[in-house]
């Protein structure tokens, strides 16, 4: 693929709405973790990517992350919401022709998707993947909004730009797009729909 923008997999929030012993990104899911699996998948799509976390998700994503494509977040920067962990994520890599912001809690978004969102990123400037009609995850920014995306900060993300904006809307077939994790009924749908699925076709990174 000529055109490559890079995938932003924000994983530094609390997740304070998911009650449980450890953070709902570090919940199994489909032979890895949460955020394992939405990285799997980022990686096999065969774009850049760039994890922007906390160190404590940091330490157990190595096998599916190098080094130099996390960005750790101190505990400081990750309470200032999504918005910066985006800001930051972009700045990292400013240098791209685009960004595509993929929230870690979507570990059913597939690498086709994300190649969708990107072939699309090349005629517009902000893309987002939807289902159906209805609007999900990835959401793809051209380079020329750069000096928007890291001003960002706050728990809103990106939603002002995409408001501000044309979006285009790139349909696809993964239901996926839809489905984030917040709570522990939402990891046991999430769960459910990847058995309908059957086994991932992907190797393990």
């Amino acid at each position: 693929m000529r055109f490559r923008p890079t995938i932003i997999v924000v994983a530094a929030g609390r997740g304070s709405r998911f009650v449980a012993d450890a953070h709902k990104l570090e919940q199994s899911f489909g032979g890895a973790t949460v955020l394992g699996c939405t990285l799997r998948n980022a990686v096999q799509s065969q774009l850049p990517v760039l994890l922007v976390t906390t160190q404590s998700l940091a330490t157990g994503v190595a096998q599916h992350v190098a080094r130099r494509d996390t960005l750790v977040l101190s505990d400081d920067e990750a309470v200032r919401g999504m918005g910066h962990s985006i800001a930051a994520g972009v700045a990292e890599r400013s240098g791209a022709p685009g960004w595509l912001v993929l929230p870690a809690d979507m570990p059913l978004v597939q690498p086709s998707t994300m190649l969708a969102v990107a072939q699309a990123l090349e005629n517009h400037a902000v893309v987002y993947a939807q289902h159906q009609g209805r609007r999900g995850h990835p959401v793809g920014f051209s380079a020329e909004l750069y000096s928007e995306l890291v001003r960002l900060s706050g728990d809103e993300g990106a939603k002002r730009i995409v408001a501000r904006y044309p979006a285009f809307g790139q349909e696809v077939a993964d239901a996926g797009v839809l489905v984030d994790i917040d709570t522990p009924a939402d990891l046991e749908a999430a769960r459910f729909l990847l058995g309908a699925r059957g086994p991932l076709t992907q190797t393990p990174v």
